[in-house]
């Protein structure tokens, strides 16, 4: 079965970077494992349409190149979306769009299996080889370890979870938390505002104290040049970049410079 390396760096302490991509061309998330800088990269299936299909060929395109496989996850349908992920070969999930503790519980429930307080039971999907993995039999105790190792992280986007913080971060089985700020400003009515608002920076400050004091990782997702701020805050966790705005970035730029290039030569 995949070995789950975000676990192991979750576990002896050490950072961790990640990387988005919405694309569900498999071959991209070849090349971003093949770059051997990131831990895992992140499918953030929020932001456009994918198959069930995908979802496996995303995976082992993961697997294949050395990285983990998280993906975002929306609010509705939440635990079938978790299931086939996990039957696909996705390691880490990250659940967007909690409203309460009680959503938080049920992302919880729906990794973990029954007898860990889930709702989940054994399905001999892709991650288990089908019933075998190169000819050997996977055991149900494989099995069972391998859905207790998932790597389970919550986003904190709305005034109500802000609120609710205290008895959400509560809920066993939590590995990772990321503030949200601009869903969060939407929250409050004032949309666009991010971390310039007070309300928003005392609520992510209070939330990530929390999450610490719980012993959760808190995760940043940022540029470059900001990363030095989050790590003065305790931060080690990172998922920076997405294909999205790589290319919108190159295309902007590039255009833009093509054409400098045709103007200066009197060719617009």
């Amino acid at each position: 079965m995949p070995q789950n390396k975000l676990r192991k760096l979750l576990r002896e302490g050490k950072p961790t970077i990640g990387t988005h991509y919405s694309s569900t061309w498999a071959n991209e998330v070849e090349i971003i494992g093949n770059s051997q800088q990131f831990d895992y990269a992140e499918f953030t299936g929020q932001y456009g349409p994918y198959s069930l299909q995908d979802l496996e060929h995303l995976a082992r395109a993961c697997e294949i190149t050395g990285l983990d496989a998280m993906i975002k996850i929306d609010q509705e349908p939440r635990s079938f979306i978790t299931s086939r992920a996990i039957q696909a070969g996705f390691s880490a999930m990250l659940f967007a769009d909690c409203r309460t503790a009680e959503d938080v519980k049920q992302c919880v429930q729906s990794v973990k299996l029954i007898p860990q307080g889930g709702v989940n039971g054994v399905q001999y999907g892709r991650v288990m080889g089908y019933g075998y993995v190169r000819g050997e039999s996977v055991t149900l105790a494989d099995y069972v370890k391998y859905i207790d190792e998932i790597v389970i992280a919550i986003m904190i986007e709305t005034k109500t979870l802000a609120d609710d913080i205290e008895e959400a971060l509560s809920i066993p089985g939590i590995d990772m938390v990321q503030f949200g700020p601009s869903d969060f400003s939407v929250s409050i009515g004032h949309p666009d505002e991010g971390y310039k608002n007070i309300q928003i920076t005392e609520a992510m400050e209070r939330c990530y104290s929390t999450a610490k004091r719980r012993g959760i990782r808190v995760r940043a997702e940022c540029s470059v040049d900001e990363m030095q701020k989050w790590i003065d805050l305790g931060c080690k966790d990172f998922c920076i970049g997405s294909d999205t705005n790589t290319i919108s970035t190159w295309a902007k730029n590039t255009g833009k410079a093509i054409k400098e290039v045709m103007i200066k030569a009197k060719l617009l």
